[in-house]
């Protein structure tokens, strides 16, 4: 065997040795980081933390309502909301007792101002009068952002599809449970609402999530609102920034009242 042979039989020896079965070049082993683990504190100061320093708010403020709350309505006037339909004036009755009640067939409500992420409180009652069945007995909406529809209804022996029940997030969400007082008589929503996010180029991002409270029990658990609220359709999601509370004039002669409004702006 001469020279030139051994080499060619040496050459090939070291591929075959440096490739796997599959004749691909071996990788050298990737160098990974030793786990860092965090020491347990000894002392209880390292983990006390003394900052942000929580604003602090009177939880009973004036006729009570907590003092960073905005009051949207307290049975005064109607001075902070318009029509929706043209901005006019708002033609609902306002009532000695400081409520105020849907004018039959005048048009929805909206606040002037214009919000995102909410606290919402809200007191509503319906008709003492069982006036029709179904989805038009005291049949209105709470709104947030214009276009998720929280369900104002008079479901006391008086059933209906369960996702647009009282308390229902309209077409979507069926409440946990049924909490409504008497006919006639006031319930109260509490709210915790987080509004949805949008990239530049109009995606949704995040969904927006809704935390109610029907007169103290808890009707919906963060949920994650799919979309717009439509009568008919699927819900939409067109890109959107902040937006009116909106109420509902069904039409139907419902004789929905409200009163003790106020939001408190939450951050995303």
């Amino acid at each position: 065997m001469n020279i030139r042979e051994t080499t060619l039989i040496v050459l090939a020896t070291c591929l075959f040795a440096c490739t796997n079965n599959k004749g691909k070049v071996a990788e050298e082993p990737i160098e990974t980081k030793p786990k860092v683990e965090l020491k347990e504190p000894t002392d209880p100061k390292e983990t006390e933390l003394y900052k942000p320093v929580p604003p602090t708010v009177n939880p009973t403020g004036q006729h009570g309502v907590p003092s960073d709350a905005i009051v949207l309505f307290n049975g005064e006037n109607l001075d902070n909301w318009v029509h929706t339909k043209d901005g006019s004036p708002v033609q609902w009755v306002l009532n000695d007792d400081g409520s105020m009640t849907v004018k039959d067939k005048s048009g929805d409500i909206q606040t002037k101002q214009k919000f995102d992420c909410i606290q919402l409180h809200i007191e509503w009652r319906s008709s003492s009068e069982k006036r029709a069945s179904g989805q038009n007995r005291s049949n209105s909406g709470v709104f947030l952002q214009e276009r998720y529809e929280v369900q104002v209804l008079d479901n006391n022996d008086n059933d209906t599809y369960v996702n647009g029940q009282v308390g229902s997030i309209y077409k979507q969400s069926i409440p946990l449970a049924k909490a409504s007082v008497p006919t006639g008589e006031w319930n109260v929503y509490d709210i915790i609402y987080h509004a949805p996010e949008f990239n530049s180029e109009g995606d949704k991002t995040k969904s927006a999530t809704i935390t109610i409270l029907h007169n103290g029990i808890l009707i919906q658990d963060h949920y994650e609102i799919k979309g717009t609220t439509p009568y008919i359709g699927w819900p939409k999601n067109n890109p959107h920034g902040k937006a009116a509370l909106k109420l509902q004039d069904h039409g139907d002669n419902s004789g929905v009242s409200y009163r003790n409004i106020w939001v408190r702006e939450l951050k995303n």
